[in-house]
């Protein structure tokens, strides 16, 4: 039984990949059909039909070799099939009597009709070709007109018309369930290319700010530790130790944030906790260290939303980053993170006169370029200083936009600059609250 199916099941893939064979195939039963059913003779009703009581002619041979020749171009012009083998039916029914079943032909050219083409085209093509076979049936044969065979022309013609429609309307929705489920893969692949490029540019900001600031704590450090060797060698050693520990830090946060990239199942997985308003304190310390006076004031009130505890961390380690490479030297530094109902306001001030090397621009006796705007803003700098291409501002609005808050940056007015930063509590990234992040709003001062 298994071989019987797996070979039919080849034999349809075979004839399926080969039409114009099916259709010969098809061709030569109906006409062996045909053929068998012109020696039947339906007789009078009342007793069963007899097989080889009449012989059919020559001519109504011809009639359904042409007819069933036909039918091998049926896919190819089904209107044209179509429209001969109704022609050569209404003849046989016209000419002889009793009739060959030439109509067998016409009944398979109209399913293909119907199957290939829409429902008004079926209506009236249909219609068209059982009512003249019907009545062509009707009119020139020598039984009554009511008699079975001239109704059941009628019913085989329109059998073959419902079954081509039916088959249409099938193949119709299981095209269109194709294209939609390909609709949907397409979209799930765009939306997936779409979410791994919003989280590298997410690594993109972290590793920035990661870099832009121990990477000015370590330089200005180590110009001290050089200024100083020869003769404060102490404080030389206090500054080189200032140097290693802003290094330890910043190889610690890069390996958190290089450790998102792994894939699942990698060894040593971060666990690290993401840096917060937790740890403002410690952040701040290494500006103070580093010579940079900074005042905190900061609410401790309801604990933020690990996105919106993330994006204000940054967005003052940047600005204090800028304010320690571009305010100059005598610079101080306040900072403050206040809840104003929904929101919380971060601000970043100082008093710096500037740098030799700041962009043109600026206001007189402005300020650092804590975050700079640039010409949208009005601002002197940006976040990377003149070295860099606009990225600290770039990423700390992205941060602050993609929760739907708002920032401004620019000179302060008497001399210095300003970063403000408006981050609603309730964040709009969709992004889930990682596990461990510091979400709380109390500093280790």
């Amino acid at each position: 039984m298994t071989t019987l199916s797996s070979g039919f099941a080849r034999a349809r893939r075979w004839l399926r990949d080969h039409p114009l064979a099916f259709d010969a195939t098809l061709a030569f039963c109906t006409l062996v059909a045909m053929i068998c059913s012109s020696f039947t003779d339906p007789g009078d009703g009342h007793g069963p039909p007899a097989f080889g009581a009449r012989t059919p002619e020559l001519f109504s041979v011809l009639l359904m070799t042409l007819t069933a020749a036909a039918l091998v171009l049926r896919r190819r012009r089904p209107m044209q099939v179509l429209a001969v083998t109704a022609a050569l039916a209404a003849v046989e029914y016209v000419l002889m009597d009793p009739p060959a079943p030439v109509v067998m032909s016409t009944v398979i050219a109209l399913y293909t009709v119907a199957s290939r083409t829409d429902r008004p085209t079926t209506w009236r093509v249909g219609l068209l070709t059982m009512g003249g076979l019907t009545a062509a049936a009707m009119v020139f044969g020598s039984t009554p007109w009511y008699s079975q065979e001239n109704f059941g022309v009628f019913a085989w013609t329109g059998l073959a018309s419902a079954a081509g429609d039916a088959v249409r309307s099938r193949r119709a929705f299981v095209d269109a369930i194709r294209e939609r489920a390909e609709r949907a893969e397409r979209t799930r692949e765009e939306e997936a290319r779409r979410r791994v490029a919003e989280e590298r540019l997410r690594i993109a900001r972290d590793l920035h700010d990661v870099v832009a600031h121990h990477i000015a704590l370590v330089n200005v450090q180590a110009g001290v530790a050089a200024h100083v060797m020869d003769k404060r060698p102490d404080q030389a050693k206090e500054a080189l130790a200032h140097v290693r520990d802003a290094s330890r830090s910043a190889l610690n946060e890069l390996r958190v944030t290089v450790g998102l990239l792994r894939q699942q199942g990698d060894p040593e997985a971060p666990t690290e906790p993401a840096p917060g308003l937790a740890v403002l304190g410690e952040l701040v310390a290494t500006f103070r260290n580093a010579g940079l006076p900074v005042e905190v004031a900061c609410a401790d009130r309801d604990r933020l939303p690990a996105a919106v505890d993330l994006a204000a961390y940054r967005v003052i380690q940047e600005a204090l980053t800028n304010v320690r490479k571009h305010a100059g030297a005598g610079a101080r530094a306040e900072v403050s993170v206040v809840r104003v109902g929904a929101t919380a306001e971060v601000t970043v001030l100082d008093n710096g006169r500037g740098s030799a090397g700041r962009r043109p621009g600026a206001a007189p006796g402005g300020g650092g370029p804590v975050g700079g705007t640039g010409p949208e803003d009005g601002g002197p700098g940006d976040g990377d200083g003149q070295a860099g291409g606009g990225h600290g501002l770039v990423g700390m609005r992205e941060r602050v936009t993609a929760l739907g808050g708002a920032l401004t940056a620019g000179p302060r007015y008497g001399g210095g600059f300003r970063v403000h930063a408006i981050l609603p509590v309730e964040a709009r990234t969709g992004e889930p609250d990682r596990p461990g992040t510091a979400g709380g709003t109390g500093l280790r001062r």
